[in-house]
Protein backbone atom coordinates (compact mmCIF):
# COMPACT_ATOMS: atom_id res chain seq x y z
CA UNK A 1 0.00 0.00 0.00
CA UNK A 2 1.65 3.22 -1.05
CA UNK A 3 1.38 6.62 0.66
CA UNK A 4 -1.27 8.02 -1.66
CA UNK A 5 -3.60 5.00 -1.36
CA UNK A 6 -3.33 4.89 2.44
CA UNK A 7 -4.05 8.63 2.75
CA UNK A 8 -7.12 8.21 0.55
CA UNK A 9 -8.26 5.33 2.75
CA UNK A 10 -8.06 7.40 5.92
CA UNK A 11 -9.97 10.33 4.43
CA UNK A 12 -12.71 8.44 2.60
CA UNK A 13 -13.18 5.17 4.43
CA UNK A 14 -12.34 5.90 8.05
CA UNK A 15 -13.47 9.38 8.99
CA UNK A 16 -13.28 8.55 12.70
CA UNK A 17 -9.53 8.07 12.23
CA UNK A 18 -9.61 4.70 14.02
CA UNK A 19 -7.21 2.64 11.97
CA UNK A 20 -8.34 -0.96 11.18
CA UNK A 21 -6.62 -3.77 12.99
CA UNK A 22 -5.68 -6.97 11.16
CA UNK A 23 -3.16 -9.20 12.95
CA UNK A 24 -2.35 -11.14 9.76
CA UNK A 25 -1.60 -7.99 7.73
CA UNK A 26 2.04 -7.73 6.66
CA UNK A 27 1.58 -3.94 6.81
CA UNK A 28 1.08 -3.99 10.60
CA UNK A 29 4.06 -6.27 11.06
CA UNK A 30 6.19 -3.63 9.44
CA UNK A 31 7.09 -1.38 12.39
CA UNK A 32 8.41 1.43 10.24
CA UNK A 33 5.25 1.63 8.17
CA UNK A 34 3.08 1.52 11.31
CA UNK A 35 4.97 4.49 12.78
CA UNK A 36 4.51 6.32 9.47
CA UNK A 37 0.79 5.77 9.75
CA UNK A 38 0.74 7.31 13.23
CA UNK A 39 2.60 10.33 11.96
CA UNK A 40 0.16 10.61 9.07
CA UNK A 41 -2.75 10.36 11.47
CA UNK A 42 -1.38 13.26 13.56
CA UNK A 43 -0.80 15.37 10.47
CA UNK A 44 -4.34 14.77 9.30
CA UNK A 45 -5.78 15.68 12.72
CA UNK A 46 -3.79 18.89 12.63
CA UNK A 47 -5.19 19.70 9.19
CA UNK A 48 -8.72 19.03 10.43
CA UNK A 49 -8.23 21.42 13.36
CA UNK A 50 -6.89 24.10 11.05
CA UNK A 51 -9.85 23.69 8.70
CA UNK A 52 -12.29 23.84 11.63
CA UNK A 53 -10.80 27.13 12.84
CA UNK A 54 -10.88 28.54 9.33
CA UNK A 55 -14.52 27.56 8.86
CA UNK A 56 -15.45 29.12 12.21
CA UNK A 57 -13.95 32.43 11.12
CA UNK A 58 -15.12 32.11 7.52
CA UNK A 59 -16.66 35.30 6.16
CA UNK A 60 -14.85 37.64 8.57
CA UNK A 61 -11.63 39.27 7.43
CA UNK A 62 -9.44 40.89 10.05
CA UNK A 63 -9.03 44.58 9.25
CA UNK A 64 -7.33 45.76 12.43
CA UNK A 65 -6.08 43.98 15.54
CA UNK A 66 -7.18 47.00 17.61
CA UNK A 67 -10.25 49.23 17.89
CA UNK A 68 -8.70 52.58 16.87
CA UNK A 69 -10.78 55.10 18.81
CA UNK A 70 -10.07 57.23 21.88
CA UNK A 71 -12.52 58.62 24.47
CA UNK A 72 -14.77 55.62 23.71
CA UNK A 73 -18.43 55.11 24.45
CA UNK A 74 -20.56 51.97 23.99
CA UNK A 75 -24.31 52.00 23.40
CA UNK A 76 -26.25 48.74 23.70
CA UNK A 77 -29.44 48.89 21.66
CA UNK A 78 -31.66 46.06 20.38
CA UNK A 79 -29.09 43.31 20.98
CA UNK A 80 -26.25 45.16 19.25
CA UNK A 81 -23.34 47.14 20.67
CA UNK A 82 -22.33 50.42 19.03
CA UNK A 83 -18.97 52.08 19.72
CA UNK A 84 -18.17 55.74 19.15
CA UNK A 85 -14.99 57.69 19.85
CA UNK A 86 -12.38 60.23 18.87
CA UNK A 87 -10.47 59.26 15.73
CA UNK A 88 -11.00 61.66 12.81
CA UNK A 89 -10.71 65.35 12.02
CA UNK A 90 -13.97 65.46 10.05
CA UNK A 91 -16.46 63.76 12.38
CA UNK A 92 -17.12 60.45 14.12
CA UNK A 93 -17.06 56.83 13.03
CA UNK A 94 -19.36 54.14 14.41
CA UNK A 95 -18.60 50.45 14.94
CA UNK A 96 -21.08 47.67 15.70
CA UNK A 97 -20.65 44.29 17.39
CA UNK A 98 -22.61 41.34 18.71
CA UNK A 99 -19.96 40.01 21.10
CA UNK A 100 -17.74 42.99 22.14
CA UNK A 101 -14.71 41.29 20.56
CA UNK A 102 -15.28 41.63 16.79
CA UNK A 103 -16.41 45.02 15.51
CA UNK A 104 -17.46 46.19 12.06
CA UNK A 105 -16.94 49.79 10.97
CA UNK A 106 -19.84 51.49 9.23
CA UNK A 107 -19.14 52.61 5.68
CA UNK A 108 -20.35 56.12 6.50
CA UNK A 109 -19.63 58.52 9.34
CA UNK A 110 -22.08 58.67 12.23
CA UNK A 111 -21.59 62.43 12.22
CA UNK A 112 -19.87 64.48 9.53
CA UNK A 113 -18.61 68.02 9.96
CA UNK A 114 -20.98 69.10 7.17
CA UNK A 115 -23.87 68.41 9.59
CA UNK A 116 -22.35 70.11 12.62
CA UNK A 117 -21.00 73.31 14.05
CA UNK A 118 -17.22 73.48 13.79
CA UNK A 119 -14.51 72.23 11.48
CA UNK A 120 -11.97 70.46 13.70
CA UNK A 121 -11.28 68.73 17.01
CA UNK A 122 -14.23 66.34 17.03
CA UNK A 123 -13.87 64.70 20.44
CA UNK A 124 -15.55 62.29 22.85
CA UNK A 125 -19.01 61.46 21.42
CA UNK A 126 -21.64 59.74 23.54
CA UNK A 127 -24.96 58.46 22.14
CA UNK A 128 -28.25 57.84 23.98
CA UNK A 129 -31.59 56.54 22.81
CA UNK A 130 -34.45 58.68 24.12
CA UNK A 131 -37.56 56.51 23.89
CA UNK A 132 -40.14 59.28 24.28
CA UNK A 133 -38.64 61.11 21.28
CA UNK A 134 -37.80 57.90 19.38
CA UNK A 135 -34.47 59.54 18.60
CA UNK A 136 -30.79 59.02 19.26
CA UNK A 137 -28.92 61.96 20.79
CA UNK A 138 -25.19 62.41 20.31
CA UNK A 139 -23.36 64.73 22.72
CA UNK A 140 -19.81 65.67 21.77
CA UNK A 141 -17.33 68.53 21.57
CA UNK A 142 -15.93 70.27 18.50
CA UNK A 143 -13.48 73.15 18.49
CA UNK A 144 -13.68 72.94 22.31
CA UNK A 145 -17.42 73.65 22.40
CA UNK A 146 -20.06 71.20 23.58
CA UNK A 147 -22.72 70.20 21.04
CA UNK A 148 -25.66 67.88 20.48
CA UNK A 149 -27.02 66.28 17.29
CA UNK A 150 -29.83 63.77 16.66
CA UNK A 151 -30.57 60.83 14.39
CA UNK A 152 -33.20 58.15 13.77
CA UNK A 153 -30.52 55.45 13.78
CA UNK A 154 -27.50 54.59 15.95
CA UNK A 155 -25.50 54.53 12.71
CA UNK A 156 -26.49 58.13 11.96
CA UNK A 157 -26.34 60.39 10.18
CA UNK A 158 -26.46 62.64 13.25
CA UNK A 159 -27.43 66.19 12.32
CA UNK A 160 -27.70 69.43 14.27
CA UNK A 161 -31.01 71.28 13.84
CA UNK A 162 -29.01 74.47 14.25
CA UNK A 163 -25.28 74.42 13.72
CA UNK A 164 -24.33 75.93 17.05
CA UNK A 165 -22.86 74.78 20.38
CA UNK A 166 -24.91 74.31 23.54
CA UNK A 167 -22.91 77.11 25.20
CA UNK A 168 -20.79 79.94 23.82
CA UNK A 169 -18.12 79.32 26.46
CA UNK A 170 -15.52 76.67 25.67
CA UNK A 171 -16.01 73.18 27.08
CA UNK A 172 -15.34 69.51 26.30
CA UNK A 173 -16.14 65.93 27.37
CA UNK A 174 -19.93 65.82 27.57
CA UNK A 175 -21.87 63.05 29.28
CA UNK A 176 -25.57 62.83 30.15
CA UNK A 177 -27.26 61.18 33.10
CA UNK A 178 -31.01 60.47 32.92
CA UNK A 179 -32.45 60.25 36.42
CA UNK A 180 -35.44 58.19 37.53
CA UNK A 181 -37.65 61.28 37.89
CA UNK A 182 -37.24 62.12 34.20
CA UNK A 183 -34.71 64.90 34.67
CA UNK A 184 -31.50 64.85 32.64
CA UNK A 185 -28.14 66.30 33.60
CA UNK A 186 -25.23 67.31 31.40
CA UNK A 187 -21.75 66.77 32.79
CA UNK A 188 -18.87 68.43 30.97
CA UNK A 189 -15.48 70.05 31.43
CA UNK A 190 -14.93 73.78 31.77
CA UNK A 191 -11.47 75.37 31.74
CA UNK A 192 -11.98 77.23 35.02
CA UNK A 193 -8.89 76.09 36.94
CA UNK A 194 -7.32 73.55 34.69
CA UNK A 195 -9.86 70.99 33.44
CA UNK A 196 -12.76 70.96 35.90
CA UNK A 197 -15.95 68.86 35.74
CA UNK A 198 -19.26 70.74 36.01
CA UNK A 199 -22.92 69.79 35.89
CA UNK A 200 -26.13 71.48 34.75
CA UNK A 201 -29.70 70.30 34.36
CA UNK A 202 -30.84 69.97 30.75
CA UNK A 203 -34.03 71.58 29.54
CA UNK A 204 -36.84 69.36 28.24
CA UNK A 205 -35.57 69.66 24.66
CA UNK A 206 -32.27 68.07 25.79
CA UNK A 207 -30.39 70.65 23.70
CA UNK A 208 -30.03 73.49 26.19
CA UNK A 209 -29.05 73.72 29.83
CA UNK A 210 -30.61 75.62 32.72
CA UNK A 211 -27.73 78.02 33.30
CA UNK A 212 -28.87 78.77 36.84
CA UNK A 213 -28.17 75.13 37.79
CA UNK A 214 -24.52 75.18 36.68
CA UNK A 215 -22.51 73.58 39.50
CA UNK A 216 -18.87 72.58 39.94
CA UNK A 217 -18.37 68.88 40.68
CA UNK A 218 -14.78 67.57 40.48
CA UNK A 219 -11.44 69.39 40.42
CA UNK A 220 -8.02 67.71 40.37
CA UNK A 221 -6.49 68.02 43.83
CA UNK A 222 -5.30 64.57 45.00
CA UNK A 223 -1.66 63.50 44.44
CA UNK A 224 -2.63 60.76 41.94
CA UNK A 225 -4.58 63.40 39.94
CA UNK A 226 -1.66 65.83 39.68
CA UNK A 227 1.14 63.72 38.20
CA UNK A 228 0.97 65.62 34.90
CA UNK A 229 -1.14 68.77 34.63
CA UNK A 230 -4.26 69.81 36.53
CA UNK A 231 -6.89 67.76 34.77
CA UNK A 232 -10.19 66.12 35.73
CA UNK A 233 -12.20 65.04 32.68
CA UNK A 234 -14.16 62.28 30.94
CA UNK A 235 -17.04 62.12 33.47
CA UNK A 236 -19.73 59.41 33.55
CA UNK A 237 -22.51 59.11 36.15
CA UNK A 238 -24.54 56.06 37.18
CA UNK A 239 -26.98 55.60 40.05
CA UNK A 240 -27.56 52.59 42.25
CA UNK A 241 -29.71 52.25 45.38
CA UNK A 242 -30.15 56.02 45.58
CA UNK A 243 -26.41 56.77 45.40
CA UNK A 244 -24.79 58.60 42.48
CA UNK A 245 -21.39 57.41 41.25
CA UNK A 246 -19.19 59.56 39.04
CA UNK A 247 -16.28 57.97 37.20
CA UNK A 248 -13.71 60.39 35.83
CA UNK A 249 -10.15 60.54 34.52
CA UNK A 250 -7.24 62.60 35.81
CA UNK A 251 -3.87 63.83 34.50
CA UNK A 252 -3.04 64.90 30.97
CA UNK A 253 -4.08 62.22 28.47
CA UNK A 254 -0.50 62.10 27.20
CA UNK A 255 0.75 60.87 30.57
CA UNK A 256 1.32 57.17 31.14
CA UNK A 257 -0.32 57.85 34.53
CA UNK A 258 -3.61 58.91 33.00
CA UNK A 259 -6.04 56.99 35.20
CA UNK A 260 -9.66 56.57 36.34
CA UNK A 261 -11.14 57.31 39.74
CA UNK A 262 -14.62 57.72 41.18
CA UNK A 263 -16.62 59.80 43.63
CA UNK A 264 -20.07 59.42 45.20
CA UNK A 265 -22.90 61.76 46.12
CA UNK A 266 -26.51 61.80 47.32
CA UNK A 267 -27.33 64.35 44.58
CA UNK A 268 -26.53 64.64 40.87
CA UNK A 269 -24.98 68.04 41.68
CA UNK A 270 -22.83 66.83 44.55
CA UNK A 271 -21.03 67.50 46.79
CA UNK A 272 -18.90 64.61 45.55
CA UNK A 273 -16.82 62.48 47.89
CA UNK A 274 -13.75 61.03 46.22
CA UNK A 275 -12.91 57.42 47.01
CA UNK A 276 -9.85 56.50 49.04
CA UNK A 277 -9.42 53.56 46.65
CA UNK A 278 -8.54 55.83 43.71
CA UNK A 279 -7.30 55.31 41.11
CA UNK A 280 -9.50 52.39 40.09
CA UNK A 281 -7.95 51.88 36.65
CA UNK A 282 -4.24 52.54 36.11
CA UNK A 283 -1.79 50.75 33.78
CA UNK A 284 -3.60 47.51 32.92
CA UNK A 285 -1.18 44.73 32.00
CA UNK A 286 1.14 46.32 29.39
CA UNK A 287 -1.33 49.17 28.69
CA UNK A 288 -0.50 52.71 29.80
CA UNK A 289 -2.39 55.99 29.59
CA UNK A 290 -5.58 54.13 30.53
CA UNK A 291 -8.65 56.32 30.92
CA UNK A 292 -11.47 58.44 29.55
CA UNK A 293 -13.95 55.63 29.29
CA UNK A 294 -17.57 54.96 30.16
CA UNK A 295 -19.51 52.25 32.00
CA UNK A 296 -22.23 50.29 30.25
CA UNK A 297 -24.43 47.26 30.86
CA UNK A 298 -23.90 44.26 28.59
CA UNK A 299 -26.71 42.00 27.38
CA UNK A 300 -26.53 39.95 30.61
CA UNK A 301 -26.94 43.05 32.79
CA UNK A 302 -23.30 43.08 33.93
CA UNK A 303 -21.33 46.30 34.13
CA UNK A 304 -18.40 46.72 31.75
CA UNK A 305 -16.09 49.68 31.30
CA UNK A 306 -14.73 50.77 27.92
CA UNK A 307 -11.56 52.88 27.96
CA UNK A 308 -8.64 53.89 25.80
CA UNK A 309 -4.90 53.39 26.20
CA UNK A 310 -1.79 54.68 24.45
CA UNK A 311 -0.71 53.02 21.23
CA UNK A 312 2.36 51.67 23.06
CA UNK A 313 4.71 52.51 25.89
CA UNK A 314 6.61 54.83 23.55
CA UNK A 315 3.77 56.32 21.44
CA UNK A 316 0.55 58.03 22.54
CA UNK A 317 -1.46 58.08 19.30
CA UNK A 318 -3.37 56.42 17.75
CA UNK A 319 -4.98 55.54 21.07
CA UNK A 320 -6.96 52.30 21.04
CA UNK A 321 -9.94 51.07 23.05
CA UNK A 322 -10.40 48.12 25.39
CA UNK A 323 -13.19 46.67 27.53
CA UNK A 324 -12.87 45.45 31.09
CA UNK A 325 -15.13 44.12 33.85
CA UNK A 326 -16.61 46.54 36.36
CA UNK A 327 -18.36 45.90 39.66
CA UNK A 328 -20.53 48.39 41.52
CA UNK A 329 -22.11 47.09 44.72
CA UNK A 330 -21.75 49.93 47.23
CA UNK A 331 -20.02 53.21 48.07
CA UNK A 332 -16.74 51.50 48.93
CA UNK A 333 -17.29 48.47 46.72
CA UNK A 334 -16.51 49.70 43.22
CA UNK A 335 -13.86 47.96 41.15
CA UNK A 336 -12.58 47.83 37.59
CA UNK A 337 -10.50 44.85 36.54
CA UNK A 338 -10.47 41.37 35.05
CA UNK A 339 -11.95 39.98 31.86
CA UNK A 340 -9.97 42.32 29.63
CA UNK A 341 -11.27 42.30 26.04
CA UNK A 342 -9.02 43.47 23.24
CA UNK A 343 -11.47 44.42 20.46
CA UNK A 344 -10.56 43.95 16.81
CA UNK A 345 -12.09 45.26 13.60
CA UNK A 346 -13.38 42.80 11.00
CA UNK A 347 -15.36 42.98 7.79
Amino acid sequence: MNFRIQYKYIVEENISLSLPVCNNSPFLRNKRMYMSMNVLKKIFLSVLCTVAVSVAAWGEELVSAVLPIADPYVLFYEDTYYAYGTSRADGFEVYSSKDLKSWKRSSRLALSKEDSYGDKWFWAPEVYYVAKEKKFYMYYSVEEHVCVATSDSPFGPFVQDEKKPIREEKGIDTSVFFDEDGKAYLYFVRFTNGNVIWCAELKDNLKEIKEETLTQCIEAAEPWELVFGKVAEGPSVVKRDGLYYMLYSANDFRSQDYAVGYATSDSPFGPWKKSRKNPLLHKVEELVGTGHGAPFLDRTGRYRYVFHAHKSRTEVNQRNSYIIDMSLTGEDRVSIGGGLIRPEVVK
